[in-house]
């Protein structure tokens, strides 16, 4: 097992393959006992694929195995798990999901008390002790295991609560009721199948649930956020309001209007941040997004007078400088939204509630709310590669970018990484003209498959 166990969002791997094997997730139940104390409880929950019940039971069994009492909360988004492990005051939250992976893999992500994930320096000392030598011995008293049956409600009645609150009577809003709005929800055959078309029956609107059948073994296959094609489709068809398209866990989520275009992550921060600061709801008029996000984002936030600190890819970072800096909205082009008002990490009903509830209250369509963002031509190609060998040791690849980079001078940027969860290189470009770029980052992504490359 390699020594660097946590990505940019937790613990992912392909099932039965380090670190996502039973042995290790047993010995985690171990090391994370000593992260709880005596009177302390561990929580845990899962989405939808094959191999959750299976590392399931080893974590279980590790922690009981310490004298760890353990509440098991079944299948639910992962932004529902950081809720219930807040408010239950829980010592730690383990949600078993990969997010937007496909079965055949598995993760861990680890959320404290306060309902944050772990940061840093707990991901290191875990990794240090899941790659010693130590081992544990058996507590004197065994831990105890609870089933949660009514955690599903409460996580939907908290999501209800967060949209009620925002159709106060001074925001001049007749109701808080959905009524007579269409939506269509991908769930990706996810954790939120359950949960998101429930919150929003339940608020009034007419609900048209798709890939909302999961079977252990498709989850995110050709649906959910990473293929938001199908839910546009649905949307027109259905002569929908908007459609909602959410990821295997939960935790993010891609929009389409009515027309069926697509709302991505950039304009939805656009769109709240916006109404957000005519509410005086945005702190410090200021948001956090990551390096990925679109050029178009950092012009109308500059116009509308709304700052914007960027930080790495990873919900995690962003909410961590949301946390240090104080401000209540932050997220990624990818879908995660997050409003530390209501939620500690990014969550899909939660974000899609926001921006239903400011087409209420402007009573503008969706089309008409994204048309304030425009957005700068961008291409993202995803390189599989075998190792991860620094990106500026390979004197191909660095020769693309340059030439890139000489070419687009101050007309775009380039942006290339690798992925924290996959074994892939991300290679971004944006630019005024999108056939040039599209070229560029083609060169770049071939120069990772160029002999001088290779150690």
């Amino acid at each position: 097992m390699r020594h660097r166990i946590f990505g940019t969002d937790g613990i992912r791997s392909a099932v039965n393959t380090e670190p996502m094997t039973v042995a290790t997730m047993t010995r985690l139940g171990h090391v994370l006992a000593d992260h709880v104390p005596a009177d302390g409880c561990v929580l845990i929950g899962k989405d939808t694929r094959q191999s959750g019940d299976m590392f399931e039971r080893a974590l279980v069994d590790g922690l009981v195995f310490r004298g760890v009492d353990v509440t098991l909360v079944g299948i639910l988004p992962t932004p529902g798990i950081a809720f219930l492990t807040r408010s239950m005051k829980a010592s730690v939250g383990i949600v078993i999901s990969a997010s937007h992976n496909p079965f055949t893999d598995n993760g861990i992500k680890l959320f404290d008390s306060d309902g944050f994930k772990f940061d840093d320096a707990k991901e290191r000392a875990i990794e240090q002790a899941l790659v010693s030598s130590e081992t544990y011995q058996q507590a004197t008293t065994l831990g105890v295991v609870y089933d949660d049956s009514d955690a599903l409600d409460r996580y939907v009645s908290f999501c209800k609560e967060t949209q009620q609150s925002m159709t106060s009577e001074d925001k001049q809003v007749p109701s808080a009721s959905l009524a007579g709005i269409k939506i269509v929800i991908d769930c990706a055959h996810g954790a939120s199948f359950l949960a998101a078309p429930c919150v929003f029956r339940e608020l009034g609107a007419h609900v048209i649930a798709i890939n909302n059948i999961p079977n252990g073994k498709n989850i995110n296959a050709q649906c959910g956020a990473v293929y938001p094609q199908n839910v546009c489709e649905q949307v027109v068809k259905h002569k929908a309001s908007v459609g909602i398209a959410l990821d295997g866990d939960g935790d993010r989520l891609i929009l389409c209007d009515e027309t069926g275009v697509v709302v991505d992550g950039d304009a939805i921060l656009a769109i709240c941040a916006i109404q957000m600061k005519l509410e005086s709801r945005l702190t410090q008029n200021t948001i956090v997004t990551t390096v990925m996000s679109n050029l178009g984002l950092d012009r109308v936030l500059e116009t509308h007078g709304i700052g914007l600190i960027k930080t790495n890819v990873g919900d995690r970072f962003v909410a961590e400088q949301m946390k240090q800096h104080d401000l209540a909205l932050g997220g990624e082009q990818s879908g995660h939204l997050i409003f530390s008002e209501f939620s500690t990490t990014g969550d899909g009903i939660i974000a899609a509630l926001q921006v239903i509830t400011t087409m209420m209250i402007t009573g503008k369509i969706l089309s008409s709310l994204s048309s304030v963002i425009r957005i700068q031509p961008q291409i993202l190609i995803n390189v599989d590669v075998s190792h991860k060998q620094p990106i500026d040791t390979l004197p191909k690849v660095q020769e693309a970018i340059a030439s890139a980079e000489q070419v687009l001078q101050d007309s775009g940027r380039v942006f290339v990484r690798y992925s924290g969860t996959e074994l892939k290189a991300r290679v971004m470009l944006e630019g005024d003209n999108l056939e040039q770029i599209k070229v560029l980052a083609e060169r770049i992504a071939e120069s990772f498959t160029k002999p001088t490359n290779e150690d």
